[in-house]
């Protein structure tokens, strides 16, 4: 029986809301790349033909999304030769360069390609990166993007990175993206880094657009403890070893594939159902 006025509250509004998306299946991102933060780990793919290889694995283990650094001049070959072996999204990475240097990654139009909402400033010990990208630079995105068929997935590193995106949401330049796919980032060392905890990730999603659907990355030994508390807050999960190369603490994973066949587990544990690449298709509502 429902009484009357029990979703009067915020509460129970919100319980709501938990109740109706408790269904709706998680994406699981694989992000193959190096890791910066544990550059000894050495368990990522350094070939094209390794990169092809672990891409593959990562989908067989459970991944509906490939967020690939294409190697620079072998793009349209790599994501070619993917799609040959499995039906994987492809995501290019390295939102950090500019659009020019990503002509490659256009190109060999992939599904989908990250961009970064804010200015770049990580730290680490054999990297030190500090990048502008302005509003102009990203209205260009738009347009470029929507030309090319590709739809992005907008990095969020600080509640300015929503600011720029509702901006972008106001000048009416992405929507014909809907729904806004977003990845929140979390303990990544530099001038963008943020607390991998829940207060952290709870406040920045009150700043998220409506229309959106959105996936988390922490970078470090906290990775999993947030990670289970986005997957009951009706979140999605980035893994593998650009973020973290480990299965557990002081233990590196064998490859991408066990990282992600260890997360598939917990989302069992949560009750929470995997998508597939097809079903992941029609919940980011790519064409």
């Amino acid at each position: 029986m429902v009484y009357k006025g029990l979703y009067t509250t915020r509460y129970h509004k919100n319980l709501l809301n938990i109740i109706m998306k408790e269904n709706q299946k998680i994406i699981i991102t694989a992000t193959t790349a190096n890791s910066l933060v544990y550059p000894e780990v050495k368990n990522w793919a350094e070939t094209t033909e390794q990169l092809i290889e672990d891409v593959v694995e990562c989908c067989d283990a459970g991944a509906a999304v490939a967020h690939v650094h294409l190697p620079r001049g072998k793009e349209i070959e790599t994501v070619k030769r993917i799609r040959e072996r499995c039906d994987i999204i492809i995501q290019a990475g390295l939102s950090s360069e500019s659009i020019q240097q990503r002509k490659g990654d256009f190109d060999a139009k992939p599904e989908m390609m990250s961009v970064m909402l804010n200015h770049d400033a990580e730290y680490f010990d054999q990297v030190k990166v500090d990048i502008l990208h302005p509003i102009k630079e990203l209205e260009e995105y738009c347009m470029k993007l929507k030309k090319y068929n590709i739809k992005p997935d907008w990095e969020l590193w600080h509640t300015g990175s929503s600011w720029n995106l509702n901006y972008l949401i106001d000048k009416s330049l992405i929507e014909w993206s809907n729904p806004h796919i977003l990845t929140l980032f979390f303990n990544w060392p530099g001038g963008m880094w943020s607390p991998a905890n829940y207060q952290e990730y709870m406040y920045r999603k009150k700043f998220m657009p409506q229309k959106s659907i959105h996936g988390v990355s922490v970078m470090g030994e906290d990775q999993m403890k947030l990670l289970v508390f986005v997957l009951t807050h009706d979140g999605n999960i980035r893994v593998g070893t650009e973020d973290y190369p480990f299965i557990k603490k002081e233990k590196p994973a064998k490859n991408n594939a066990e990282i992600i066949k260890n997360y598939v587990d917990i989302c069992k544990h949560v009750r929470r159902e995997i998508a597939d690449p097809s079903e992941a298709r029609v919940i980011l509502g790519l064409k």
